[in-house]
């Protein structure tokens, strides 16, 4: 976390995690737009992604399993590693040949594990699209912006030149980029970061998805941009009626726009919960250090940030118990010679562990 997530935006969403959200709910999206009771739009079960690395196999998702309702807004937390970005590729059909991807992904009916790309491509786009992290790599910075709109419109719907213009500047005056016509020529170099992004939200709603995956979208912008980023994305949600998959480290985030929350390690979901559940009574002592980790502004000037000791294990050779067990402290003997399955507890809480935090209510 960048030292400009510490400021004022980022200690009011962690105060509504950790302490309003006992109370009344602070998470604005949690609050103002409850989640429809419209079905699953995304059923992931026990979906697993190994690589080749030198001879060795790197388990780098371990049986994830999720849904994704109409309308919600999913938050996927975890250090970076834990398999995050690597279980909605699998989804997207977005990673290299050399990875072997099993288990199961269906989208409105339709399983997308196994497609080959041209069928992936009938879904990508139209049912599922995707936002990257950095905008400045992502798009083409030899082609005007307004060229790299159009043609993913085209790509997908049956437009001619000056309909897909159209839509491109209907597009852009969506995502707020002022002046549309004036920009629409321009290149990628000639917009600001948050622009950037806007233009690749510009892309990814291009052909109105009903699912929006946002991998670690507002990550390279101040938190300034930030905020008003994810404002968009959360408006943008309501007009559509999208869903969308926010896939970040930042607590403060989650806490702040998602229905749910869904915590990683080491390519595993080890708790998931409704946001206000979660962060009223966090579970899982990987949970807990990750919030413990993130800085606060009551802290004393000069005082040492909290982390989280030892390392993340070695995805070629995971432990036979609890993959945390070795930097948890809460461990104990069973820890290491069995692995917690991930049991709902608690009515919509999961979690996996043998000896979880205390809950703070009672």
């Amino acid at each position: 976390m960048t030292a400009a997530e510490s400021g004022p935006a980022r200690e009011d969403a962690l105060h509504g995690a950790e302490t309003e959200a006992r109370h009344s709910g602070s998470a604005r999206k949690l609050s103002e737009h409850p989640v429809p009771g419209g079905g699953v739009l995304l059923e992931v079960s026990d979906l697993r992604v190994t690589f080749a690395l030198r001879g060795r196999t790197v388990h780098a998702v371990n049986g994830v399993s999720m849904s994704v309702s109409h309308g919600e807004t999913l938050a996927v937390i975890g250090e970076s590693g834990s398999g995050k970005t690597v279980t909605s590729r699998a989804i997207m059909g977005l990673l290299s040949p050399a990875a072997r991807v099993s288990g199961s992904a269906v989208l409105l009916g339709s399983e997308l594990i196994g497609l080959t790309e041209a069928q992936m491509r009938r879904h990508r786009g139209r049912d599922i699209a995707m936002i990257f992290q950095d905008p400045a790599s992502s798009l083409n910075p030899t082609m005007r912006i307004g060229k790299q709109i159009t043609e993913a419109i085209r790509m997908h719907l049956p437009l001619d030149h000056s309909e897909a213009r159209a839509r491109a500047l209907e597009l852009l005056d969506l995502v707020q980029v002022p002046s549309p016509r004036a920009r629409f020529d321009d290149y990628p170099h000639q917009f600001s970061g948050g622009m950037r992004q806007r233009v690749m939200i510009a892309i990814a709603l291009a052909c109105s998805p009903r699912l929006l995956v946002a991998d670690e979208a507002t990550t390279a912008l101040d938190v300034t941009t930030q905020a008003q980023i994810m404002d968009l994305l959360m408006d943008l949600q309501d007009e559509l009626g999208m869903s969308m998959i926010m896939i970040s480290h930042d607590m403060g985030l989650a806490a702040t726009y998602a229905d749910r929350v869904l915590v990683m390690y080491a390519g595993r979901v080890v708790e998931q919960a409704p946001t206000e559940r979660l962060f009223a009574h966090v579970r899982m002592p990987y949970t807990k250090v990750l919030l413990d980790a993130v800085p606060r502004l009551e802290r004393a000037p000069h005082s040492l940030f909290a982390t989280i000791g030892g390392r993340p294990p070695d995805l070629t050779a995971l432990p036979v118990g609890c993959s945390f067990a070795p930097r948890c402290p809460r461990v104990e003997d069973l820890c290491h010679a069995e692995r917690p399955p991930l049991t709902e507890h608690e009515s919509r809480h999961h979690w996996a562990c043998f000896s979880p935090c205390p809950d703070e209510r009672r």
